[in-house]
């Protein structure tokens, strides 16, 4: 099987990067069918057949698939996503849309989420048509819309009313690679599971007035404030999942702090005593049903004292919280004024997670020796939300996955995710790439 270039991957980024499909979560943004185009030009280009899919005007995702020989042999997604998140231009050193590549990184909105990964696995799914080998299993590639407003127009759309295009045995999408390890013990991290999402909008009621008369008003903006704040500071125990060990024997830490963070009874005293960091701030979350209150809308008015405030918050669940779990959650948050607040569920959905004595598994292992001979894999549950929930409700065993620079440490690339002067090196572009590829050799044959 011909190997892929590396010179493909960041050349298809770039244009990725530069249709700009910014999704801030409206019906009509994101408009990914830019970027499905131009992925079904590159595709198509060599002899690949793809189907387009509009879920809505713009909202558009495409399924390319190179039939294997065998049916009863293995299937596997390459599932990337085509949206990204907007930016504030002011935090930005570079343009976001650009897409240039400065020291050796390719600079824009989407350089680590996720075109990078979208673009490798198109590169990889091309490389295997024009090198004419016939894989035992099927290979699918899944150029998917609005992942990140959850999924809405893309992964589950697809998933209700074209289930059968997209399931398959095994799925890769986003996000992994990262090296954790220690140079005694090096290790290299594989998302497994994912917590789960459990968005609520906290609707506050007053009455409405003349704002040049505030005196004893029933001011609902004063109202949300207050809600803001408990929601803001409460901090449920903690929880230990059944990958959390592993995730932390990885790490190189000192034994000390490996020792509180293991502890359930310590370890909320040992995170509020450490700087606060994107490190620290990922182990609270992988560690707690966490609570972020994010949007709040009101009167648009200067002069009007607002009747009704909607508070959003983003709700992420640790694995077996359910509904009532999060109805609890907010009550305890709230006290005695929880009765003051109404409840809407904007998007719920469970923590989901896959096992790890897979033949993906060992095949992602296997991959990872080529350029990494001594590095372990470890599996870890990532605490945002991606496809690979939709796809594992269709039956899938889903890993995020890629390989990154070993100078790329897990600090930085976290800052880069949804944050300003988002950007990936070169060599994390090349080896994710000659990882897919080696991942489909091993798996499909």
């Amino acid at each position: 099987m011909a190997e892929p270039r590396g010179d493909e991957t960041v050349e298809l980024l770039q244009t990725l990067i530069r249709n700009a499909c910014v999704n801030d979560g409206h019906m009509e943004s994101g408009q990914e069918i830019r970027n499905a185009d131009v992925l079904t030009t590159y595709l198509e280009g060599a002899g690949v057949e793809v189907q387009q899919y509009h879920a809505a005007p713009g909202r558009t995702s495409l399924v390319a698939r190179i039939e294997g020989t065998d049916p009863d042999a293995p299937s596997l997604c390459l599932n990337g996503h085509t949206d990204v998140v907007p930016i504030s231009p002011d935090g930005w050193d570079e343009d976001p849309f650009g897409g240039e590549v400065i020291n050796n990184e390719v600079w824009g909105r989407g350089a680590v989420d996720m075109l990078n990964l979208t673009a490798s696995m198109a590169v990889v799914t091309r490389a295997v048509a024009r090198s004419g080998t016939r894989l035992t299993g099927d290979l699918v590639f899944f150029a998917v819309a609005d992942e990140e407003a959850g999924s809405a127009y893309g992964a589950r759309w697809m998933g209700e009313h074209h289930p059968d295009v997209i399931t398959t045995d095994y799925l890769l999408t986003e996000n992994g690679g990262l090296h954790v390890g220690s140079e005694q013990d090096p290790a290299i991290t594989m998302v497994v599971g994912e917590k789960g999402i459990a968005w609520r909008r906290l609707r506050v009621r007053g009455t409405p007035g003349h704002g040049s008369r505030p005196y004893r008003s029933d001011n609902a903006v004063v109202k949300a404030a207050a809600v803001v704040q408990r929601i803001a500071e409460y901090n449920p125990s903690p929880s230990f999942h059944e990958y959390w060990r592993p995730q932390v024997d990885a790490m190189a830490l000192d034994p000390e702090l490996r020792a509180v963070l293991l502890d359930e009874g310590a370890i909320d005293e040992a995170l509020a005593t450490l700087p606060a960091s994107a490190p620290v701030g990922n182990w609270h979350a992988c560690t707690h049903t966490t609570f972020s209150p994010n949007v709040v809308t009101s009167q648009t008015k200067t002069n009007i004292i607002p009747d009704v405030v909607d508070i959003d918050v983003d709700i992420r669940t640790l694995p077996g919280e359910t509904h009532e779990d999060v109805e609890e959650h907010l009550r305890h948050a709230l006290g005695d004024i929880y009765d003051q607040v109404s409840v809407e569920v904007i998007l719920e959905e469970p923590s989901t997670q896959s096992q790890i004595d897979t033949p993906l598994w060992d095949s992602m292992r296997r991959a990872v020796a080529n350029p990494f001979p001594t590095s372990r894999i470890a599996p870890t549950i990532s605490v945002g939300f991606t496809d690979a929930r939709v796809h594992r409700d269709l039956g899938a065993v889903a890993y995020g996955a890629g390989l990154l620079s070993p100078t790329l440490t897990p600090a930085e690339f976290g800052s880069r995710f949804h944050g300003h002067n988002e950007r990936i090196d070169l060599e994390s572009l090349d080896l994710t790439t000659r990882f897919y590829h080696d991942v489909v050799r091993d798996l499909l044959g």
